[in-house]
């Protein structure tokens, strides 16, 4: 009996360390892409007159000045842009977003951010990415480089009846609520059976100095200056992915 006992826990030990993968986390905007999807968005729903232009880009771009300045109100944001996804019903939405991705993204793809993800695939790693952007534009931006929905940690926005709502289900994905919706995911791989014995991650802006020095290995991906001067302070991996 004692040891079979034994021989169960070793068996249980050899399923744990095979199922104890690496992970890299990638950010999207000025990371893996060299625009903001998010804002390049609102300035091609305004570009294609769907919505009013003076109103929305003078909101748009006090956004991006304080996400830039680091000042952004998340919830507020996220609202603003979720409520043009109201007037439209799904199929509508997403031929919208199709023709956005294809003309204003797929030209700003990094190809670094490409060999990037591969060689992390490539070695057996898992990948995600992790954006402050809401999931709708997120998720099928991911789809182009080979990621799904399950491996997308976005800010999550509200669908009831096939329609949007406008609201937010829960924290938006930016700064410390990275952490949080990357804990939560960690938690649901864990119910599966996968752990994590090294972490990457990979980004741009000082907003994710929470998540870069969450990771194992944090890697400045072409930094803006606080992060740069941080990553060089704390002796970081610095890259250079810029077209």
């Amino acid at each position: 009996m004692q040891n079979q006992a034994a021989n169960s826990s070793l068996d249980n030990l050899a399923k744990s360390e095979n199922n104890s993968k690496e992970l890299a986390l990638f950010d999207l905007d000025h990371t893996l892409l060299d625009v903001d999807s998010d804002y390049l968005w609102g300035e091609y729903i305004v570009k294609n007159g769907l919505v009013d232009e003076a109103q929305y880009r003078t909101a748009n771009q006090r956004f991006y000045e304080e996400y830039i300045a680091g000042t952004l109100d998340a919830t507020e944001y996220n609202e603003f842009v979720a409520d043009f996804l109201t007037t439209l019903p799904l199929p509508r939405l997403f031929e919208i977003r199709e023709d956005y991705i294809k003309t204003e993204i797929e030209p700003h793809i990094r190809p670094k951010a490409i060999s990037a993800i591969q060689h992390h695939i490539e070695a057996g790693h898992d990948v995600v990415i992790i954006s402050a952007t809401n999931d709708f534009v997120v998720s099928a931006i991911a789809q182009r480089f080979g990621i799904d929905a399950a491996n997308v940690l976005a800010t999550p926005l509200e669908v009831k009846d096939e329609r949007y709502t406008g609201k937010l289900t829960d924290k938006p994905n930016f700064k410390e609520g990275k952490i949080y919706h990357l804990n939560k995911w960690l938690e649901a791989k864990k119910e599966q059976g996968v752990t994590y014995s090294k972490t990457y991650g990979y980004s741009d802006s000082k907003n994710d100095l929470p998540l870069l020095e969450w990771a194992d290995v944090p890697v400045a991906v072409t930094p803006d200056d606080v992060l740069h001067a941080h990553a060089l302070a704390h002796r970081w991996a610095v890259e250079d992915w810029s077209i």
